[in-house]
């Protein structure tokens, strides 16, 4: 990012914005190392629970993130991505504060997945304060493992929601 570029996170529904999302998913890791095309990257935008939020400088698409706010794990950041001319920018660090701020409102407990070679974002995740919570084998793929990583400001049980 540049002193100049402007930021913006917003929603989105728009199908041509899930399309263009999905792609980026499938030409980028650790989807790639997953073997995952772009039929399947669109899966991971459907189902219940999900808001779909959009990451743009200069009016483009530079990442997303999909955000599960119901069940057991709500607050669980199921898919981030920053395209690959965009990651190293600070951009990935700016979704994940408006992960945290709007998952906070909620919940407790911020949860993540992340994929045991995807080394840069393992470091990015720690140094934002999550922590191991366990490994999840076989998760996505055979011969793959998960991390499920979470970052607290306390138990479910008390937690005030706040608006």
């Amino acid at each position: 990012m540049t002193p100049h570029e402007e930021i913006l996170i917003r929603l989105t529904a728009d199908p041509k914005n899930i399309a263009v999302c999905a792609r980026m998913m499938s030409v980028t890791d650790p989807w790639i190392t997953l073997g995952m095309n772009y039929e399947q990257c669109l899966k991971a935008f459907e189902g219940g629970c999900k808001e779909i939020y959009v990451v743009e400088t200069n009016k483009v698409i530079a990442g997303f993130v999909i955000i599960q706010t119901c069940g057991t794990f709500s607050g669980y950041i199921q898919t981030i991505c920053i395209a690959e001319g965009y990651r190293g920018k600070g951009f990935g660090k700016k979704l994940l504060q408006f992960c945290e701020e709007k998952i906070l409102k909620f919940s407790p407990n911020v949860f993540i997945c992340v994929s045991s070679f995807n080394k840069g974002a393992i470091k990015l995740y720690y140094e934002f304060g999550f922590k191991l919570i366990g490994e999840l084998d076989n998760f996505v793929k055979d011969g793959f493992t998960e991390l499920l990583l979470r970052k607290t400001v306390g138990p479910r049980v008390g937690y005030r929601v706040q608006l």
